[in-house]
């Protein structure tokens, strides 16, 4: 026999071994090496009744160790067909060919119309110019009237917020804590109708009323002689209203208008 060559070959005599990547076309890969020449290589299949030779070209290195098996490094991925094997050519896909664009419509003939106004610069349509136009206008209402509904809102639910009525003149801020129904005469006239509302409490309230001044003047006392001024009340234009208009800060700074709010009118 020849003096046995040299590596790789000298690692693999009397070893199996097993390449990588495997060999396509046969099951086991566990593999001797049987003979070796200048040009190739002859291995054995340990399991199937394979032999064959292939090119030193396609060997590469030779792993380190051999646990659990020594591993053949093959520089290319081979098949084996018809006796011997072949490298592998993965086929080529082609690309499908483009799809050809169908040829451009003929224009329309309101496309061939100038753009005009505000569609020549925006460079849209003159009909969806109109078109924008329209919304924007019809948004612009909504808006208002949905404010003008919630302005309305806030002042017809809000007590604080509705406009209150204004007597046509506001004599009655002259008059103090002090005045009783001589002192009223005196200073604004003898009232239209002079009403006395006796209760069942040790107070007694008064009220002259001003119809053409548009309020009541209130007097409240133990006695009706002796009751004295402590606010005015708004008639309103139909002369059926009745709100305070004026108050006073009576004895040790108490204000007199939570009493003339919860006064019904007499």
């Amino acid at each position: 026999m020849s003096t046995p060559p040299a590596p790789p070959q000298a690692e693999l005599f009397d070893r199996p071994f097993s390449f990588y990547p495997p060999i396509h076309g046969v099951g086991h890969n566990e593999w001797r090496l049987k003979e070796a020449t200048w040009s190739e290589m002859v291995v054995r299949n340990t399991a199937e009744d394979i032999e064959v030779a292939i090119p030193r070209r396609y060997f590469g290195e030779v792993s380190e160790t051999d646990k659990p098996v020594m591993i053949v490094g093959l520089k290319q991925e081979l098949e084996y067909r018809m006796g011997t094997v072949w490298p592998v050519r993965k086929p080529v896909l082609e690309m499908p060919a483009p799809v050809l664009a169908p040829p451009p419509s003929p224009p329309e003939e309101s496309s061939k119309q100038e753009l005009r106004g505000i569609a020549a610069v925006l460079g849209i349509s003159q009909d969806r110019t109109d078109t924008r136009i329209t919304r924007l206008i019809l948004s612009t209402f909504l808006g208002l009237a949905a404010l003008v509904l919630v302005v309305w809102a806030v002042i017809r639910l809000t007590p604080e917020t509705r406009p209150s009525f204004v007597a046509r003149d506001q004599s009655y801020l002259e008059l103090t804590r002090d005045d009783d129904y001589y002192a009223v005469v005196r200073k604004l006239g003898p009232p239209a109708e002079d009403r006395w509302r006796p209760g069942s409490g040790e107070l007694q309230y008064r009220a002259l009323f001003y119809p053409d001044r548009g309020y009541a003047v209130i007097l409240m006392g133990t006695k009706r002689e002796d009751a004295r001024y402590i606010g005015a009340m708004g008639l309103g234009p139909d002369g059926k209203g009745w709100t305070p208009l004026h108050s006073i800060e009576y004895a040790r700074g108490a204000n007199t208008m939570g009493i003339l709010r919860s006064l019904p009118r007499f």
